[in-house]
């Protein structure tokens, strides 16, 4: 029950990391801290008046045992730092949350690599976070990010197209899905893999939050990729915080046109490693690479014409490709499914289809 009155403390208003420390240090554990009278709590001068006129008032509704087998029956399970459940290389990071809740399954030899980018993302950084995590995934390499719309999507989808597992790490409780159109990709995340928040169930996502979030992405992590990102995008606070605790940072060149890819490029400028591959990525996380983009040796004719109507920048509608290829829709259909199966397409949700990024994109 230690950290079900640690989880406790922590929804106190006002009670964060470093009280929560606080008070474990002075009573010898959480739930002599929770548990302890009005006088005790006073002397030891941590909290104020209104922090402590919080705590007593969440003591007298709250029940540990309660909170527990709710956690229980809702999939959400806590860890703390003495854990083997906790990620190894969060503990390294200079301000590591004192606990963890999750839904899934933390897998603690994974070897994370978090991928992130911008909401704002374009169909180009979209395909480039869908077929980097996929690849990466495929050699056993587990992908991070924050779940939100835009790059950190494609990049949870990538990893799950792969069938690996992937790590989601929240702004909220891990029981509130935000936003709200990754609702059933969340779940498929806490089935497949594991969605995290240094915040207790039930707490709201507010802007203050994911900034803080975004240093456990980092710090769950060997190094980052930027994919997307603006000059004033949160990546590159995921990236600056990896920066501090010496963690890699790598980022994909886009569009000199393009302002989503204006941090990206400034983030080059200031020594982020440039990849133009997964494969490049790969062998600078220490894999031997001996394979390239799939063959289109073995693709039929009519299959060789639809892939080269796609493009890698922008998806391409079916009506457009039964404008130009004058065949019938469900032949292409049938043609699409094929290449997207043998890894040659990628369907950009309702938009249209892209060709998968190659290795010089």
């Amino acid at each position: 029950m230690e950290r079900i009155h640690r989880a406790m403390l922590l929804t106190v208003p006002g009670i964060g990391s470093v009280k929560l420390r606080q008070m474990v240090d002075y009573f010898g554990d959480a739930q002599t801290a929770w548990g302890s009278k009005n006088q005790e709590l006073t002397e030891s001068g941590i909290l104020n008046s209104k922090e402590l006129a919080g705590l007593l008032n969440m003591r007298e509704r709250t029940d540990a045992a309660e909170i527990s087998k709710k956690w229980t029956l809702s999939g959400i399970r806590c860890c703390s730092m003495e854990d083997p459940e906790y990620p190894p290389l969060l503990r390294q990071i200079f301000d590591p949350p004192p606990l963890l809740f999750f839904r899934g399954r933390v897998q603690p030899g994974a070897l994370c690599f978090a991928v992130v980018g911008s909401r704002q993302s374009t169909p180009y950084g979209r395909n480039v976070a869908h077929s980097f995590s996929e690849k990466l995934s495929r050699c056993g390499v587990t992908i991070v990010s924050g779940a939100a719309t835009g790059i950190d999507t494609s990049a949870h989808e990538g990893a799950l197209a792969a069938g690996a597992a992937t790590v989601a790490v929240l702004g909220c409780g891990v029981d509130i899905a935000y936003p709200r159109a990754n609702a059933q990709l969340l779940a498929h995340i806490a089935a497949n893999g594991c969605v995290i928040s240094e915040y207790p169930p039930g707490t709201p996502p507010k802007p203050g939050q994911f900034p803080a979030r975004n240093r456990i992405v980092a710090g769950m992590s060997v190094g980052v990729l930027v994919v997307e990102a603006a000059e004033k995008s949160g990546a590159l606070i995921t990236a600056d915080l990896a920066l501090s605790e010496n963690r890699d940072v790598y980022a994909v060149p886009g569009s000199v046109f393009s302002e989503h890819s204006r941090g990206t490029h400034r983030l080059i400028q200031q020594g982020a490693r440039l990849v133009g591959s997964a494969e490049e990525l790969l062998e600078a996380l220490g894999f031997a690479v001996s394979g390239s983009s799939p063959s289109t040796d073995d693709l039929t004719p009519k299959e060789k014409r639809v892939l080269q109507e796609l493009s890698y920048s922008e998806p391409t509608a079916l009506d457009t490709l039964v404008t130009k290829l004058t065949m019938e829709a469900s032949e292409i259909t049938v043609i699409l499914l094929r290449l997207e199966m043998e890894g040659h397409v990628w369907k950009n949700s309702c938009v249209g289809y892209s060709r998968v990024a190659k290795e010089s994109v």
